[in-house]
């Protein structure tokens, strides 16, 4: 008994193999549908950043010597309050079995600008440029743009239209990898004075996919965010200072001091790289990834054929019914055929249905075996009750996060514990149920006695 329960155990670790292959598919799965993901976000703009508006000044510094050359670059100035309104609606495009939310989205970015001691952070010797001053706006993909940009300042209302001073705006990445917002600007040269004060506002009307974030434009930023999205995410350089997600939707509020956007609000153009982390964004995510989930759930595999061949042994060493290796083989096979049952169930009709039809249909062939194996109906009802327990258990398991490894060992633990106590009695070096003994040899039995 004692070498059937070690060779249960190595099989249980032997079917582990298979499941490496289930999770290859998972993993191709997944690749798919980011690929579905990127093809659909690239015709309707993809993740969206924005800069809101921002005053842009050209400089010149003349050269020192004969030989030098005159340097040239764009001055940006921040306004010193900023207030956002980005208000989305959302639908989920599909491809074949894959679903991307999308979103269209309107913003209203409005500034206070206050040129009082600008520019103060210029370089040696700089000479600005005042008459050719714009105010620009950025935005990641200007392929998601369903209408005209328009910027209304104190005395006008323009559209944007490309930038003359510059063309992009590096915010953040490293050199293999930078981030660049394409910018649209507005002249300005008229309202935009040193020492001067005004309001600029820019609205504007985009789609995108996945992501959409408002930079920390302003000294001091507020944004507030509304839309109709029922799991939104709040990543970004900056978390919210409230939000609450609603049956039919979500709301969203930051407010970004100056000390905690951590960038100079004025200077060269270069100065502003590092304002990538200070993006206040909402992610449109699935409230369960299927892939995920089912990729959690391999994780398992181990604990979760374990369990289910230590039942079946249960089961042989107290009912003496003998059970093959090659039974315990079908039943790990069963267990793989699961992980099948269920991505494919998912794709189609979420995970909570899907694990519960997969699992419904492994529980009931897996009891319905025991009692055929062990020739009772009365095991076959004790492997429901068992494995049903189980197949909950797991799915548990997958629900919890943050006390996910907590409730699984304490769940391994009083398995065990089971496992210990109906095996209590058997005697580990005895045969193994069933086991016929070797016949022993015959005696021949004694010659006649002759008669005198």
């Amino acid at each position: 008994m004692g070498v059937k329960l070690i060779v249960v155990c190595v099989l249980a670790m032997f079917m582990v193999i298979p499941s490496f292959f289930v999770t290859e598919l998972v993993s191709d799965r997944t690749h798919s549908a980011a690929e579905v993901t990127k093809e659909i976000s690239s015709h309707v703009g993809g993740p969206q950043t924005f800069l809101g508006p921002t005053l842009a000044i050209p400089y010149t510094v003349p050269p020192r010597t004969p030989s030098e050359f005159a340097r040239r670059g764009i001055y940006l100035v921040s306004p010193a309050q900023a207030s956002a309104v980005v208000k989305t609606t959302t639908e989920e495009r599909r491809r074949s079995l894959f679903r991307v939310p999308v979103f269209q989205a309107d913003l209203k970015l409005d500034a206070a600008f206050d040129l009082k001691g600008v520019p103060a952070a210029a370089p040696l010797g700089a000479e600005l440029d005042w008459g050719q001053a714009e105010i620009v706006v950025g935005v990641s993909d200007p392929r998601g743009a369903l209408s005209d940009a328009t910027l209304a300042t104190d005395n006008r209302t323009s559209t944007l239209v490309p930038a003359q001073l510059a063309q992009n705006l590096v915010i953040g990445g490293d050199e293999n990898h930078q981030e660049k917002l394409v910018l649209f600007g507005a002249k300005v040269g008229d309202i935009a004075r040193p020492d001067a004060a005004f309001h600029a506002t820019s609205t504007l009307r985009f789609s995108g996919a996945e992501r959409i974030a408002v930079l920390a434009y302003g000294k001091t930023t507020r944004l507030t965010a509304r839309g109709d999205w029922r799991s939104p995410g709040f990543g970004g350089g900056i978390l919210p200072t409230s939000r609450t997600i609603y049956n039919n939707g979500y709301s969203a509020d930051w407010t970004v001091p100056f000390i905690a956007r951590g960038i100079r609000a004025e200077g060269p153009a270069d100065s502003f790289a590092g304002l990538n982390t200070t993006a206040l964004g909402v992610s449109f995510i699935e409230v369960a990834d299927p892939y995920q989930s089912v990729s959690r759930s391999l994780k398992y595999v181990l604990l979760f054929l374990g369990l289910v061949f230590l039942t079946y042994f249960v089961f042989e060493a107290t009912t003496g019914k003998r059970v093959h290796p090659a039974q315990y083989i079908l039943v790990g096979i069963a267990q793989i055929i699961f992980y099948l049952l269920l991505l494919s169930l998912v794709e189609r009709i979420g995970f909570g249905l899907g694990f519960l039809l997969a699992g419904a249909a492994t529980v009931t062939l897996l009891s319905t075996n025991a009692a055929w194996v062990f020739s009772s109906r009365l095991q076959g009802l004790r492997a429901f009750f068992v494995f049903t327990l189980l197949y909950g258990l797991i799915y548990m398991l997958l629900r919890l996060e943050d006390n996910a490894l907590l409730v699984g060992a304490v769940a391994s633990f009083l398995a065990l514990a089971a496992v210990m106590y109906f095996t209590r009695a058997i005697d580990w070096y005895s045969a193994l149920p069933g086991a016929s003994t070797s016949p022993q040899p015959a005696v021949p039995p004694p010659p006649p006695s002759r008669t005198a």
